[in-house]
């Protein structure tokens, strides 16, 4: 059995949608992120990135991280892909090509997609109205034209990313794309990106994920 490391409120959102999708048992352990406490510290304080017992695991006190029987990984896509292959059957990749594919899509939404993404997020709606951004927010917008422009074409005509099937490459790009959800103008001339979101959006797993995530504190 292995254990995800992180709240609903961080990356480990990714991980546990794909423990939802994969179906086998798993095992949860929230660790909220330090700087969201006011005394991360103090007594009685709970499990935090600066908590000792969870920087005996990972010393570099980021969430997620997994522990897989033994095998300790952080970074949020690089779990995925991992979790994918040795636990979730069709989710993962079926030969070498299929594998190379997840790879390359989970690395280019992560270099080319999610450093604008997650601007446009807190600039349009995270961040409180004084504090946003919105030279920033237009800018970021302006940046995921091309990469926008890149996804909708590999999406037109096949519904998913590799192998004509929902797996975790859809899981890795999907939780990076919704982060420029509130960017309207990215969707509306991009029907099969806007389908498959709302596909993926759809499935019960991520469904039972976001009502988790919903409830947990802010």
């Amino acid at each position: 059995m292995f254990t995800i490391y992180g709240v609903y409120r961080s990356r480990a959102s990714r991980n546990i949608w794909l423990a939802e999708e994969m179906g086998v048992p798993w095992r949860h352990v929230p660790v909220i992120q330090h700087y969201r406490l006011g005394d991360w510290a103090a007594d009685g304080a709970p499990l935090n990135t600066r908590s000792a017992e969870f920087l005996a695991l990972n010393p570099r006190g980021q969430v997620p991280a997994l522990d897989d029987d033994g095998l300790v990984l952080c970074e949020s896509l690089a779990i995925n892909l991992h979790l994918a292959k040795r636990h979730g059957g069709a989710l993962g990749p079926a030969d070498v090509a299929e594998d190379g594919l997840m790879t390359m899509w989970s690395l280019w939404a992560a270099t080319g997609v999610e450093p604008h993404a997650i601007e446009v997020l807190y600039n349009l709606v995270a961040k409180p109205p004084g504090e946003r951004d919105a030279g920033l927010a237009e800018r970021s917008i302006a940046a995921l034209d091309a990469p926008f422009t890149v996804l909708e074409s590999a999406l037109e005509g096949r519904g998913y990313l590799v192998g004509g099937r929902f797996t975790v490459a859809d899981i890795n790009v999907a939780e990076i794309v919704r982060y420029a959800a509130p960017a309207k103008s990215l969707f509306e001339n991009r029907p099969a990106i806007a389908a498959w979101l709302e596909q993926c959006h759809a499935r019960p797993a991520f469904q039972r994920m976001w009502t988790t995530r919903d409830a947990e504190p802010a």
